[in-house]
């Protein structure tokens, strides 16, 4: 247990170094950068010897054209090196995070269905935003700093040490005392900053989900409610700030406290070595800016560590989300004939391992056929087709394609000859024909746009908006009623021209005048298609090939509408309520 907690834990040190390695930084920028870097640092360093040489030798007569230019020369050359240091750095960052948000955002593409279940979908825009931008700011703002600080500050000691080794020692006894004081420190905002991260993410997911589901927040008064979760996200979020303010206000002061200690030094100990002799006036003021040069990178590599915990915490959700586990997209065999029979054969399955939503559940479907799945809510039927779309694999049982398993063929090949109409028809913000042609591959003409309309109903409707198939629909449809959005989702399968159609109640929302002209464009979709419908009006179902009944997961009856109002208690009591059969009411939408 110890030794695999070590693992993970070396696992976690090392994830930061490992994910910006595998974004392959461009190597001859990133040397040109670090070059230029040690130039302007190294020049920087130069210039306190010729101040050196000025104080000690001033006079009129001392200053010459050359010194005057080999010092302006100096200054142009850092500031030009030191220029291009930081925007090729900048640049560097900005690529490295732009792939790794292309990656992740790739790898969230392609992660499987039950992920989703259990992560929220604001975690992941977090991950995406948040995060990245985290070491994007470490990578653009901060690492120039880094190195040109490490190589002020070894080259500012090697130099103090040559110009007065007994006053550099002296200096140096301050600097252990700060760093026993700032190690626990970084400690302490390494824990504050992954905590930070989780909130954040936290955070943003309440105001995605809140702000979606707008109209519902709204129908139900549930403003105070939101608002209450919301600002307790936002008393989260204040917590970990004046946390993480409470740490900056000691490593600032403390810094300030070691360069004031070591100015006093320095020049109480430096001008008494100027007024005996042991040291000049040039080489107390290159002494001090010396030091001036050490402390101040030592400020920067200081923000340069806070900064790398807080990028260490975010690397950490970044890398859970990129090792997750994906769809085999790749793996698998074409599908060369769909017109083959659909078989279910002894499938279970659970969201949760000891709470089955499908038990054993055995059908088969012949090519061309409709089979009706009919139940009580909750039955496993929605679950039923999220197993043939692949979208969940089974636990036991094996679903096949004539005889070959399905889980066999490509994901992206299965799912191509797939068309799924489902109850909430869901829509992508942006017009009517970007909404029929999505995810069809090949281009559309108009004409097939405009007969798939026409078939599913959606033609006459869209005629009458003011920009037609340009129309907006808004976010998720929100400007289409539902049985517009349920048309245009049938006219989008009709253009897919799928072999198996999955429908689930792909009438329920629509109005009986309408509902009768898209049965009849369901029937011309349907024909020569192995079709599955959810049926939760039986008189939807009663010219079906075969109909299932399923009773908390269990197929509980098979057979034509005919026979199982015979043999099928439920089913008999389904039909007596919604077929007016034995002097029942009116029709009633109770399945």
């Amino acid at each position: 247990m110890e030794q695999s907690k070590s693992v993970l834990s070396n696992s976690k040190k090392g994830s930061f170094f490992k994910l910006m390695k595998e974004t392959k930084p461009s190597l001859w920028m990133l040397s040109v950068a670090l070059l230029l870097s040690v130039v302007s640092t190294l020049v920087g360093l130069v210039i306190p010897m010729f101040t050196k040489n000025l104080v000690d030798g001033f006079s009129l007569s001392s200053i010459n054209s050359s010194q005057i230019i080999a010092i302006g020369a100096a200054f142009i050359g850092q500031t030009i090196a030191s220029g291009v240091s930081i925007y090729l750095l900048n640049y560097i960052g900005q690529k490295m995070v732009a792939g790794l948000r292309d990656r992740l955002w790739k790898k969230l593409l392609v992660l499987p269905v039950p992920y989703y279940d259990g992560n929220r979908t604001g975690d992941s825009v977090s991950r995406m935003t948040n995060d990245t931008g985290v070491i994007k700011t470490l990578i653009s703002e901060h690492v120039a700093s880094f190195f040109s600080g490490i190589i002020s500050i070894v080259g500012s000691i090697v130099v103090l040490f040559y110009l007065n080794w007994k006053m550099t020692l002296i200096m140096f006894t301050v600097i252990p005392i700060a760093a026993l004081i700032l190690v626990p420190l970084g400690r302490k905002m390494y824990k504050i900053s992954v905590g930070m991260q989780d909130e954040t993410a936290a955070f943003t997911s309440t105001l995605s989900q809140v702000l979606s589901e707008i109209r519902l927040v709204k129908a139900s008064n549930a403003e105070q409610k939101e608002y209450k979760n919301g600002s307790m996200g936002i008393r989260n979020l204040l917590s970990f700030g004046i946390r993480e303010g409470k740490v900056m206000a000691w490593i600032s002061p403390i810094m300030s406290f070691v360069l004031m200690m070591l100015l006093v030094i320095v020049i109480g100990y430096g001008g008494m070595q100027v007024s005996s002799g042991g040291l000049t006036a040039g080489e107390l003021v290159a002494f001090i800016l010396y030091l001036i040069q050490l402390i101040m990178p030592m400020t920067q590599l200081t923000t340069f560590f806070t900064q790398l915990q807080k990028a260490k915490g975010a690397t950490e959700r970044i890398m859970e989300t990129l090792d997750a586990e994906e769809e085999a997209f790749g793996s698998g065999v074409e599908v060369n004939n769909a017109n083959q029979s659909v078989i279910l054969s002894q499938v279970s399955f659970g969201y949760k391992p000891d709470e089955p939503v499908l038990q054993n559940v055995s059908f088969e479907m012949d090519p061309g056929t409709v089979t009706a799945v009919v139940g009580p809510s909750g039955g496993g039927k929605t679950t039923l087709f999220s197993m043939i779309e692949r979208f969940y694999l089974p636990q036991s049982g094996v679903i096949y394609l004539g005889e070959e398993p399905i889980d066999t063929f490509n994901l992206r090949s299965w799912r191509e000859i797939i068309g799924y109409v489902s109850q909430d028809s869901p829509m992508i913000a942006g017009t009517i024909a970007e909404n029929l042609c999505y995810g069809v591959e090949r281009k559309v003409s108009d004409t097939e746009l405009r007969s798939a309309a026409r078939m599913a109903y959606a033609d006459e409707f869209i005629s009458e908006l003011p920009n037609g198939y340009n129309t907006d629909v808004g976010e998720r449809g929100v400007k289409l009623s539902g049985g517009q959005r349920q048309r245009i989702a049938i006219a989008r399968a009709l253009l897919r021209d799928p072999k198996i159609l999955m429908l689930d109640e792909a009438t329920s929302s629509l109005d009986s005048r309408s509902e009768v002209v898209v049965q009849k464009a369901l029937k011309n979709l349907m024909e020569g298609r192995t079709t599955i419908v959810i049926a939760h009006r039986l008189s939807t179902v009663v010219g079906a090939d075969q109909i299932i009944f399923i009773e908390k997961g269990q197929v509980t009856g098979r057979g034509r509408h005919e026979e199982l109002l015979q043999t099928h208690d439920m089913y008999r009591e389904f039909a007596a309520q919604q077929l007016q059969i034995a002097g029942a009411g009116e029709d009633e939408d109770t399945i």
